[in-house]
Formats: structure tokens, sequence, C-alpha cells
């Protein structure tokens, strides 16, 4: 009977657990389709879970980063949902395929029009953007969740190097290297392995015109050493014959 009771109790406690890290590590996220290279263009996703058991969210603002402006940003159409695209000058501008862009998207919001997120979903906003940066390796993205409760989640703050995961954090977007860099690499790999199968191609040839020069020497020695067996039983023959005759 107590043993039940402990197992269940137990049982109860490790569900508990599980939920409450299931929460925990619930929040806006971003990430690309396919990669998010340096330089190029990308499609991401902002995927954002209902945290909550009793309200829906009916709101998502997604705030664009300053330091690193963007000036395409295209949203994909998501059913129930407004979108707003929000620009701003720039204090310095963007130089793209040869023209100078004076603004970028600084805040993207979609307000729901007949959609939302119920408790236990989550939705997914894409959006195209470029031209990525070439000299960072990720983006942060500050994103305010609304839900029809009125309640506001802010999803801003970033993760500092060596600390635990903030409680409410700012999706992050990670960068990969950019083409080009991907293309060198894999080309002096190739190159590497080239110069590999060279050198050991070459050591192969070494060895076979070593092996061909000794076997041809080993063959002249075996020849020379024949031929002075055979005069020396050609005069051993000559001399019997004389002995006999004498």
């Amino acid at each position: 009977m107590n043993v039940s009771r402990i197992a269940l109790a137990g049982g109860v406690a490790a569900s508990t657990v599980l939920i409450l890290a299931g929460t925990a590590s619930a929040h806006v996220s971003v990430q690309p389709e396919g990669e998010a290279a340096k330089g190029g263009y990308a499609v991401i996703n902002f995927k954002v879970p209902n945290e909550r058991d009793d309200a829906a969210t009916t709101k998502l603002e997604v705030n664009f980063p300053t330091d690193h402006p963007l000036a395409s940003v295209m949203p994909q159409p998501v059913p129930g949902w407004n979108i707003k695209v929000t620009t701003s000058k720039l204090a310095k501008p963007l130089d793209m395929h040869g023209k100078k862009i004076n603004e970028a998207v600084s805040k993207v919001t979609w307000t729901a029009d007949g959609g939302k997120i119920e408790p236990g979903r989550f939705q997914q906003f894409p959006l195209s953007v470029g031209q990525l940066p070439e000299d960072a390796d990720q983006l942060v993205f500050k994103a305010i969740q609304t839900y029809d409760n009125k309640e506001v989640v802010r999803w801003i703050e970033e993760q500092k190097d060596g600390a635990e995961e903030p409680e409410s954090p700012a999706p992050v977007l990670k960068l990969t290297a950019a083409a080009d860099e991907a293309h060198g690499a894999a080309a002096t790999d190739s190159d590497d392995k080239n110069a590999a199968a060279d050198q050991s191609k070459d050591e192969k040839t070494t060895a076979s015109a070593s092996s061909s020069s000794s076997s041809d020497t080993t063959a002249r020695v075996l020849g020379i050493v024949g031929i002075v067996i055979g005069v020396a039983g050609v005069a051993f023959g000559v001399l019997a014959g004389r002995r006999r005759t004498a």
C-alpha cells in the first residue's frame, strides 16, 4: 500500500517537472528555412507558441535590429492575420545592388483578423529577408506577444556569454558562412585531396621505379655470375681433357 502511494507521488512529481520544463522552454523563436548565409537572402519563420491555458494570442510585433538594418523584408500572407510593415529612415544609408537605400524595415506586426493562437497551439509567421549582413554572426529580433486578455509578454532579453538563458529571451537568428566562403573552403579541401592523391601517386611511381631498378641490377649480377661460372666450367673441362690425354 505504502509502496503504491510512494510510486504514485513520484509519478505526479515527475509529471509536474516535465510540464513546468515544457512551459519554461516555450518562447518566441526564429529559424531559417535552410540556411541564413551572410550577405545573402533567406526565408525565416517566427514561431509563436501559446503559453497560457485561458487566453489566445492575437498579436505579434517583431522589432528589427538597428545595428544591422535589413532593406528587403517581404512577409508571406498568413490566413486570419493582418500584416503591417513599418519602415524608418536610416542614419547611414545602405548600398544595395549599386543603389543607396535610405529606409529599412524597423518592425513587422501581425494582428489577428479572424485567426488567433489557441492554448496548446503555435503559429509560424514567415518572412523573406535580405540582404543579410556580412560582418555579423547573428541577428537579434525583439518580439512582443499580446493575448486577448490584454496580457503582454516582451521577448526582449538578450543572451549574455556564460550566463543562463534569460526568462524572456529575444529571438536570435544564427548566420552561416557566406556562399563564396563555403565554396572556397570546399575548393581548398578538394585541392588538399588532389595534392595528397598526386603525392601518393608519385610515391607509388618512385617505389615502382626503385623496384624495377633493383630487379634490373639483380638480373645483371646474376647474369655476370652465370657467365663467370660458365667460363670456369669450360676451363675446368679443358684442363681435365689434357690430363687424360697426358
